[in-house]
């Protein structure tokens, strides 16, 4: 099945639903950067919720970066994303493997740690960025997005986030739900959509049974009313060229050290995991 992100209004077109199926995408990040299992989970919700971000950006030039620190040995997590549907992101260290002890569910919380903070800046191609800063509640990311929307966006919201991760490291099911009150929004829309949160299944799971974006929202939904679908892709546009200008910006001795101590240099792309090689030839042109 393919990645797909579909908005609806529900409630009387008084909340706003916005749901993605991100198992792709996930697993290709997980591949990329050979993430074990608690590192893809947190990578996954983190690059479902950007997917969701990006859609709701008005033009495909801008832009949504995402940025969580919570002290956690995982490090930060970094996820670009485009109006478009092109999403992409890293760990700081992708081989974290931790699990809760009476659960046996992945221990997402601790390895990313809620003693830092989520950060969420939009580039929307004026003069300055957008950027809204909030503690991170419990380092499990749904809840610490309910809580940016709800405090820094004035918004309420609810967020349901899932990364299924089968023994072999895979990701087989991904995705995530956004639910936002709408101005217009009354307590029996709240008390409503509380209820259905309550009894819905993890998104993970959903769409594990195969659901599409569309038939979740309906079940959940009686009253939906399907706005648009959209494509989602793990993209990266980094390039040769780009890195070629990355060396440009070297000063003319760490350049010649290049090629007079290592014959040639490897530049990876820390986004996507891309390496580029350079030989000494190569170098020797950009010295001219």
């Amino acid at each position: 099945m393919k990645d797909e992100l579909v908005k609806a209004l529900v409630c009387g077109e008084r909340v706003r639903v916005i749901v993605d199926s991100t198992t792709n995408l996930c697993e290709e990040a997980r591949r990329r950067h050979d993430c074990w299992p608690t590192a893809a989970a947190a990578l996954g919700r983190v690059l479902s919720i950007g997917s969701i971000m990006g859609s709701m950006q008005k033009n495909e030039n801008e832009k949504v970066t995402i940025q969580i620190n919570g002290g956690g040995p995982i490090g930060t997590i970094m996820v670009d994303c485009f109006a478009n549907g092109n999403v992409r992101g890293f760990v700081g260290d992708p081989h974290q493997f931790y699990t809760y002890n009476d659960t046996g569910k992945l221990a997402v919380g601790v390895a990313v740690g809620n003693q830092g903070t989520l950060k969420v800046i939009k580039d929307l191609g004026l003069k300055d960025d957008f950027a809204g800063t909030v503690q991170l509640q419990t380092g499990e990311i749904g809840d610490d997005f309910a809580y940016y929307f709800t405090v820094s966006e004035q918004i309420p919201s609810a967020v349901s986030l899932g990364v299924l991760v089968e023994p072999d490291n895979s990701v087989s099911a991904a995705g995530g739900m956004l639910i936002q009150m709408l101005p217009n929004a009354t307590e029996e829309d709240i008390e409503k959509v509380e209820g259905i949160l309550k009894q819905i299944k993890p998104m993970s799971q959903l769409i594990h049974e195969g659901k599409s974006c569309e038939e979740i929202i309906k079940e959940a939904f009686d009253d939906a009313v399907i706005l648009s679908h959209q494509d989602i892709r793990f993209e990266c546009h980094c390039s040769k060229e780009h890195m070629k200008e990355a060396l440009m910006t070297l000063s003319h001795e760490e350049r010649q050290a290049m090629i007079e101590e290592d014959h040639g240099c490897e530049i990876v792309c820390h986004w996507c995991n891309t390496r580029y090689q350079f030989t000494e030839e190569e170098l020797r042109e950009l010295e001219k």
